[in-house]
């Protein structure tokens, strides 16, 4: 049989009340193996929707996160909205949201309205930094996560100020860790169990990605410091500039140090034994460097990079996005799908990465006009009649 999205998360249903970016990529991730994902948008909006490149009045940013959900416009100050919510969550499966600790138990809509009514609801809350402790109440995005969390503090050149991950890591890993804990939640459900309150706080999630540099820390006692591009246990591990354009190689062991000598003309240097570890490497990287550095120099890319792929070195050119999606391997992947916004402008977007079952995960390409759905779901008698 195949796997696609309709025979993992088919038949779930989730009620998404979420803006910006960790909630409703948790809620796409959820759409994308097949669940029936219902966003409930303030009247203005999920605040996405304004953020350029817009195009015919719609975000090319709000489309990246919200396909195949459907969008209802509710005000949750209003007691029938309110109402209509609450009973659009007893029907689900899953919450999903993402506001500051307290504000869903305010309007009436927080666990501790749902567990006794529905106990096998998955409730899930995403936030800065948790449902409770002496910062709970404290608001965050990506930015100010990846500082509290010593993402900064890692991240850009020794001697340089600190600068943040140019991927948003905090948001987005808040929602991968959302949408496994609701996965395997949902599989102690259907297996007879009881569903419950996930609590997933960015800055936790933050910092639970940085095992290495945390275990770092444990073992030394010192913070991890800023290395650039390089590595603080391996060398040669960081970007190069050849003639024509930057690299990376990763020489990660013995052996492929050994191949980088070999590829660079200097076979001697891999018997010294003042480099004859990745620790030792990792203590004289700037001395590496300085060798290799005048060396690559003299080359182009193309040419240094086969003879690296050819000696089975990890090596990349450095890419920008239009490059990356261009690689033939993101075509192999078929990464890039073609996508029509609600106005009919023609545009692209990046589909779900995984392959399930030797084929790309089948994703829904569907996206919301603000409050589309918003009269069927109200006119609806059960939540089948409103798709």
């Amino acid at each position: 049989m195949d796997v696609n999205k309709q025979t993992l998360l088919g038949g779930v249903r989730v009620v998404e009340f979420c803006q910006i970016a960790a909630g409703p990529f948790c809620g796409m991730l959820l759409a994308d193996y097949g669940a029936d994902v219902v966003k409930i948008e303030p009247p203005q909006g999920d605040g996405l929707r304004q953020w350029p490149p817009i195009q015919q009045g719609y975000s090319e940013n709000f489309a990246s996160l919200n396909r195949g959900k459907r969008s209802a416009c509710l005000d949750l100050k209003n007691e029938a909205d309110r109402d209509l919510a609450r009973r659009l969550v007893l029907e689900a499966d899953v919450l999903v949201e993402n506001n500051r600790p307290g504000v869903m138990e305010r309007l009436g809509l927080g666990w501790s309205w749902f567990k006794e009514r529905k106990p096998e609801l998955v409730y899930c809350s995403i936030s800065a930094y948790g449902q409770t402790g002496p910062r709970s109440a404290e608001g965050g995005f990506d930015l100010t996560i990846q500082a509290a969390a010593g993402v900064m503090s890692v991240t850009g050149e020794p001697d340089g100020a600190p600068v943040k991950c140019g991927v948003p890591v905090s948001d987005f890993t808040a929602g991968l860790y959302g949408a496994f804990s609701i996965a395997a939640m949902l599989a102690r459900v259907r297996a007879g169990g009881l569903g419950g309150h996930i609590d997933v706080p960015m800055f936790s999630t933050t910092l639970a990605i940085a095992a290495l540099q945390t275990s770092e820390y444990f073992g030394t006692g010192r913070n991890p410091r800023k290395l650039g591009s390089a590595h603080p246990r391996n060398a040669p591990y960081q970007a190069y500039r050849a003639r024509d354009g930057w690299f990376a190689i990763a020489a990660g062991n013995n052996k492929l140090w050994a191949s980088v000598c070999q590829v660079v003309g200097h076979p001697e240097w891999a018997g010294q034994e003042r480099y004859g570890s990745n620790s030792l490497r990792a203590a004289h990287q700037a001395e590496i460097k300085s060798m290799l550095d005048p060396l690559f120099a003299q080359r182009d890319t193309g040419p240094l990079l086969d003879e690296f792929r050819a000696a089975g070195v990890p090596c990349a050119l450095i890419n920008g996005y239009d490059d990356a999606l261009a690689d033939p391997q993101a075509r192999h992947l078929q990464l890039t799908l073609p996508l029509t916004l609600p106005g009919g402008h023609q545009t692209r977007t990046v589909g779900n990465p995984v392959w399930v079952n030797g084929e790309p995960v089948q994703v829904s390409l569907d996206l919301p006009e603000l409050g589309q759905h918003t009269q069927a779901l109200k006119a609806a008698t059960a939540w089948k009649e409103a798709r």
